[in-house]
């Protein structure tokens, strides 16, 4: 049987790169495109290696132990012991995880593959076995979803609602601070493009505008004159509809930050992927916030590409 040993490393390539990402996710932590393509190569170069030096260090506990630290500190930078151990903890865990899932699905389609700590390798009818590695090739994007999907929904299941959190918000580079609140009652979403709405209200958004700018924004949303809009923010304006308590249909006019940053459970989350609803009076009389948080971006904002 021919082993293709470039076709083995293309396909761990970008497994690897789909367990690095999931890694990260889970972990909240961020890396830049270039550091997870390193994470990739460094993590798939243990198949060239284990085939054309079966007897070194590396394919040894102890070497595929120091092996994997190496991938972890290829595709994030060193802070602590305690961060790198994490993350070592959360590869192995997403590994084990997915490999668990094709095992069961080999098991039930009887298709020959053995898992490895560092990625996915078929080899009980050789390396190059068609058969098995279009099983894995269609397989593990599936169980890399489903993992992902029950992962967000646990994520989800333990965000602390009912709490305050230090929140910035920057449009048209111009940042400013407030608190926001995280709502579980807040899951506004735009139909159009699946982005979470953050709502903010009169006196936090108004610092963005002059009198003139607030004013035509209040005009265009009253009188649905849209063309009232000021040119600056036509291309950040956008129309979300809803549905009221009452059932009735509606709108809210929203904006596309640059971004949003928050300080949750001991750490900075960041993300853009999300519209800042506009919200024309106070949240609150008291003024304690001024933006109600979508539990959403908690999971959304894990991973941020520099």
């Amino acid at each position: 049987m021919a082993i293709y040993v470039d076709v083995i490393w293309l396909l761990n390539f970008l497994f690897d790169m789909m367990l690095i990402m999931l890694t990260l996710i889970l972990a909240k932590e961020s890396a830049s495109k270039k550091r997870i393509i390193l994470g990739s190569f460094v993590a798939s170069m243990i198949v060239p290696i284990s085939i054309y030096f079966p007897d070194s260090l590396i394919t040894s506990v102890v070497g595929k132990f120091m092996y994997s630290i190496l991938i972890i500190l290829s595709f994030c930078r060193y802070r602590s012991v305690y961060q790198l151990f994490r993350l070592l903890f959360l590869f192995y865990f997403v590994t084990f995880t997915i490999g668990g899932g094709l095992i069961a699905l080999h098991f039930m389609l009887e298709s020959p593959f053995a898992v490895s700590s560092s990625g996915v390798l078929t080899f009980n009818k050789g390396y190059g076995d068609p058969i098995s590695w279009i099983f894995v090739v269609i397989c593990f994007p599936i169980v890399w979803h489903f993992t992902k999907k029950s992962m967000d929904k646990h994520a989800a299941e333990k965000i602390r609602y009912d709490q305050f959190y230090p929140t910035t918000l920057e449009i048209n580079n111009k940042a400013i601070s407030t608190t926001g609140y995280i709502d579980s009652g807040n899951q506004l979403v735009d139909p159009l493009t699946k982005s979470p709405v953050v709502i903010c209200d009169e006196p936090f958004l108004k610092q963005w505008f002059s009198e003139d700018e607030w004013e035509a924004i209040t005009k265009a949303s009253d009188l649905l004159d849209f063309d009232a809009v000021p040119k600056k923010w036509e291309g950040r304006i956008h129309i979300v509809p809803f549905q009221g308590v009452n059932g009735k249909s509606s709108y809210m006019l929203a904006i596309k930050p640059d971004h949003i940053k928050i300080q949750y459970d001991e750490r900075e989350i960041m993300t853009n992927k999300l519209l800042i609803g506009i919200q024309f009076s106070d949240l609150t009389k008291d003024q304690r916030y001024h933006c109600l948080l979508h539990p959403q971006i908690i999971k959304l904002a894990a991973v941020h590409s520099a």
